[in-house]
């Protein structure tokens, strides 16, 4: 690795000034706008790449990285890029996901999850449509209180936990499933399959994995609760969009809320279908990617440029 390595940095660092220093004092660093046809055409010069989930590194990106030894990631998922592949060719790969000094202090997804299921069920789309059309009162879009309500949370983990203790404060009925045993008061563990038949709203907090591939098709659809809710703030790919859709439209599902989809990389996202579904449908709120927080996104990628410089230095891994 030459002294001064060079480093492509595509991902937005306008806000995150300490992470511009980090990367700029000790590395020849070329900073540009995230763009994958670009990427292509220039990944061969260079020893290390920052990229964001915004851009999909795979196959076809690695074949032309000649000289990569590293890929950066600020990010706790790293399903945008080809893991096999950068393994199979020797490359490094360096993210936040297990940076849980780090990680314990950023809540935004958790609020993220209960924003949406609080939208979602209290019919907020509907709500501001009406007023937009210059209406006000109208009980019939009014939704309902969430105090009734039973919550199940898939994977209790860092944020997971964070999802149900703020249902907890809620004085809901919290459900927690979880491949690891759950010690949290006042929270009930439960199997995949009490969560579905007993949670009015399901909150998805796993990893993406090849045995949570669609996880929620339309056999998982058929065994949850006549007008549930469910929202995702994990990755998209977790649920087969056709069959959601599907259970949107037969009532089964009375509302869907995500900051994930499948396929978020794909040119022109108003070909994604559940974005289309939810252009037309108000009981469906899609936002884009977005839950973490700029406060704590600029935090995380100061770090991840810390992380980074410190691997290119020493070979070794910094971790929080």
């Amino acid at each position: 690795m030459p002294s001064r390595p060079k480093v492509l940095c595509m991902i937005d660092l306008s806000y995150s000034p300490e992470a511009v220093e980090t990367i700029t004092q000790h590395t020849d660093a070329d900073i540009v706008t995230p763009d994958r046809g670009e990427m292509l055409k220039v990944i061969g010069d260079y020893d290390a790449l920052w990229s964001h989930t915004e851009i999909k590194v795979d196959a076809e990106v690695l074949e032309r990285a000649m000289k990569l030894k590293v890929i950066n990631t600020a990010s706790t998922g790293t399903d945008h890029i080809d893991k096999a592949e950068a393994a199979r060719r020797g490359i490094r790969i360096l993210s936040i996901t297990r940076d849980y000094g780090l990680l314990d202090g950023f809540t935004g997804v958790a609020e993220v999850s209960w924003m949406l299921i609080i939208a979602g069920r209290r019919n907020l789309r509907r709500a501001m449509s009406h007023v937009f059309s210059g209406g006000w009162t109208d009980e019939q879009i009014m939704g309902d209180a969430i105090s009734p309500l039973t919550v199940g949370v898939l994977g209790v983990g860092r944020l997971g936990s964070m999802v149900a203790n703020i249902g907890k404060a809620f004085r809901l009925r919290v459900l927690g499933c979880d491949v690891r045993p759950i010690e949290i008061p006042g929270v009930e563990p439960v199997d995949f399959g009490t969560l579905l038949a007993e949670s009015d709203v399901i909150s998805i907090h796993v990893h993406m994995t090849p045995e949570n591939h669609h996880l929620f098709d339309a056999a998982t659809f058929a065994k949850m609760k006549q007008g549930a809710s469910l929202v995702n703030t994990s990755r998209g790919d977790i649920i087969d969009e056709a069959a959601l859709i599907d259970a949107l439209e037969s009532g089964r599902l009375s509302s869907f809320g995500a900051d994930v989809i499948h396929d978020e990389w794909r040119e022109n996202m108003l070909e994604s279908p559940i974005i289309r579904y939810a252009m037309e449908h108000e009981n469906v709120i899609v936002m884009p990617h977005m839950g973490g927080g700029r406060n704590k996104t600029r935090e995380a990628r100061a770090f991840s440029a810390r992380k980074l410089v410190h691997f290119l230095q020493t070979g070794e891994e910094l971790t929080a």
